[in-house]
Formats: C-alpha cells, sequence, structure tokens
C-alpha cells in the first residue's frame, strides 16, 4: 500500500527519528519542511530565493510560498510512490492549503502519525539535543515557548484529522524502535 504520512507531535517528541525510520521501513522519503527549505536555498531555486527575501530578514516564509514549496517537493519523482511529511501542516489555513494540493497532485492522505510524550520529559530531550548539537535556538525559554506555540496552533489540527479517521496517536516514550514497530503495526491494519 502506497503511505502518504503526516508525523505531528511536539518539539523533542522524536518525529525526525521516526520518520526517517518509517521512511527506511516504507522505502519512502522523509520530508521535513527545514530540508526542503535548506535544498531550496542551497540551489537558488525560485522558491528558495523567494523565501530567502524573508529568512533574511528573520522573518517567517509566509504560508502561501511555504505551501508552493512544499507542494513542489511532493510533486516530485521520489515522492511518486509515497513520502511522511515532517513539519507541515502547522495551521488549520494550512491544512486547507494541503487538502487542495493533494486533491491536485491526486495524491490522498494515508494517515496522520501523532506522537506525545510528557511536558517535562520534552523539555529533557530537547535540552540534551540542545547540549550534544550545541543549538543555540534551544534555550529553555525557547523550547518552553515553541511548545506552547505547538499546543495552542498545532496541536488542535489533530481533531481535524481524527475527525476524517486519518489519526493513528501513538505513545512517543520509551524505546525508539519499539515506538516506530508500534506506528507500523496501527499503519498495517488500516
Amino acid at each position: 500500500m502506497v503511505q502518504r504520512l503526516l508525523i505531528m507531535g511536539p518539539q523533542g517528541v522524536g518525529k525526525g527519528t521516526q520518520a526517517a525510520l518509517l521512511s527506511k521501513h516504507y522505502g519512502i522519503p522523509a520530508i521535513s519542511t527545514g530540508d526542503i527549505f535548506r535544498y531550496n536555498l542551497k540551489n537558488g531555486t525560485e522558491l528558495g530565493m523567494q523565501a530567502k527575501a524573508y529568512t533574511d530578514k528573520g522573518e517567517l516564509v509566509p504560508d502561501e510560498l511555504t505551501n508552493k514549496i512544499v507542494k513542489d517537493r511532493l510533486g516530485m519523482e521520489d515522492a511518486a510512490q509515497g513520502w511522511i511529511l515532517d513539519g507541515y501542516p502547522r495551521s488549520s489555513s494550512q491544512v486547507e492549503a494541503l487538502d487542495q494540493m493533494l486533491q491536485e497532485l491526486g495524491t490522498p492522505l494515508t494517515a496522520v502519525v501523532a506522537l506525545d510524550a510528557d511536558h517535562d520529559i520534552l523539555m529533557k530531550r530537547i535540552a540534551k539535543r540542545a547540549e550534544e548539537e550545541g543549538r543555540a535556538d534551544d534555550t529553555r525559554e525557547a523550547i518552553a515557548k515553541r511548545l506552547d506555540i505547538y499546543a495552542e496552533k498545532t496541536a488542535p489540527l489533530l481533531d481535524t484529522y481524527k475527525s476524517r479517521g486519518l489519526l493513528v496517536a501513538v505513545d512517543g516514550q520509551g524505546e525508539v524502535d519499539r515506538i516506530s514497530q508500534t506506528i507500523i503495526e496501527e499503519l498495517d491494519r488500516r
């Protein structure tokens, strides 16, 4: 079965790790919006140059441009047999845009994998990652703010996908391989 998946959850829950494992298991690309932006910027694409105009000023790339960049990436040849999208959508307007682009591409969404973990565990994971990777943007205050933004703006989107029968909720705490196995088992039941 072709898998077209969203992987959602708060920062530090392990979305990137699980996306990589699922990518390997299903033989489909794991696509993060951050990677898409970096690719377009590095390769000087038209969309990348448009995004750079915002990022150079320290501004967020507007939804309209983010949507175009995501649609462009999902339309690439390596994504024809499926994909895992990490970091998008983050707002209700992006959900609508994703619905529209998937309809235009003729590629319906298979499922939305929602990972969750206790707030204190997320804070510890992100602090550890910051220490190991030297990430200056992972201060305790910045982490707390990003978790609050997720809770306010992105977490409510899960209800939308639940009402469509697409939500696969998985506990993001525990052994990485066990979490991955649980996700695969849940997806294979669909």
